[in-house]
């Protein structure tokens, strides 16, 4: 069964923007939403980038039942681990039990802006082990102390927290990376319909766990407008190898995205208004392994992205939930 989302981006749209299309989400019948959590934006002509420990107080009074998640939070370098379980702990009280915090080991591009060094990929991992480690201890609501390799706390205690913890969600993108996610995580956070990091998740211990996966789309007035605004928009998605990790500044980006031809933009992302091709981008995720799937539609126009999935993509996977 999949269960299908949408995400808001703030890289993109100012809170307001993203208070708005969160309720009309909820209100077409997305079953939950997903939200980044960066410090810039990727490139400077998104144009956006609010906290989202705000904006998620706010959405927990604009919407009922939707569950809501980070994508991805990094809790090693911008944010100490500590901050991170009291900002997940309380944004957990106000949504009542609808929220999950999805984690990973970060990029460059938010949390180099404090930190003296970007280390490798495999320090990063080892940070957020611990880091992990360390919230969850915090969860317990009892004075925590921790000596560790990259984190020390000193008789911290939360005394604002749920009735349900949320679910750790954890990101990956490559082998390493979802091992750990088995481990550590409560579930899964994936880019990608690549069924070779779902199996290693779930034979390092996530079986039977939630994976969340996420895809690319743009809805515009025709096919050439929506590649040209991914092209204008998001060519960041165009780039290959470690280049999303490692690059610090948006300017670095766009440097890197001189590079990037329209075509290479729009290779993974659906520019499409046939809901057909949205439908089969989701059962090529949920045929990956993914349990959940998520759109992100790029650019700031979203009212015939709304309209398509309302009336023809969303109703194709939430009636088989209603047996029709």
């Amino acid at each position: 069964m999949t269960h299908i989302g949408y995400s808001l981006i703030c890289e993109e749209l100012p809170p307001e923007r993203l208070l708005d299309n969160a309720k009309h989400a909820e209100q077409i019948g997305f079953e939950f939403l997903i939200i980044s959590d960066h410090f810039h934006p990727w490139i400077s002509a998104q144009g956006e980038s609010p906290f989202v420990w705000n904006v998620l107080g706010a959405l927990s009074q604009v919407t009922e039942e939707i569950e809501i998640g980070t994508a991805v939070t990094c809790p090693t370098f911008r944010y100490h681990p500590a901050i991170v379980a009291q900002a997940a702990a309380t944004s957990a009280r106000m949504l009542e039990g609808r929220f999950r915090l999805g984690l990973g080991s970060g990029e460059a591009l938010n949390e180099k802006i404090t930190a003296k060094a970007w280390p490798e990929a495999s320090i990063r991992l080892a940070m957020l082990e611990e880091a992990v480690h360390i919230i969850r201890e915090l969860w317990k609501g009892k004075s925590t102390s921790h000596y560790g390799t990259y984190y020390q706390l000193e008789n911290a205690t939360i005394f604002t927290l749920p009735e349900k913890l949320p679910e750790i969600i954890v990101a990956a993108s490559g082998q390493k990376a979802a091992r750990l996610a088995g481990e550590i995580g409560d579930g899964f956070w994936g880019l990608a319909p690549d069924s070779e990091l779902l199996d290693t998740f779930q034979k390092s211990g996530g079986e039977s766990k939630p994976r969340y996966g996420q895809f690319h789309a743009c809805v515009a007035s025709s096919e050439s407008e929506a590649r040209k605004i991914v092209h204008e928009r998001w060519p960041n998605g165009g780039l290959s190898g470690e280049l999303n990790a490692i690059l610090p500044t948006p300017a670095h980006f766009e440097q890197a995205c001189q590079m990037v031809s329209e075509e290479m933009a729009v290779e993974n992302i659906v520019c499409s208004n046939d809901p057909g091709e949205h439908i089969e981008m989701i059962k090529k995720y949920a045929e990956a392994g993914y349990t959940h799937v998520s759109v992100h539609q790029i650019g700031t126009e979203h009212s015939r992205f709304f309209d398509l999935y309302s009336q023809e993509v969303v109703p194709e996977f939430t009636r088989r939930k209603v047996g029709v």
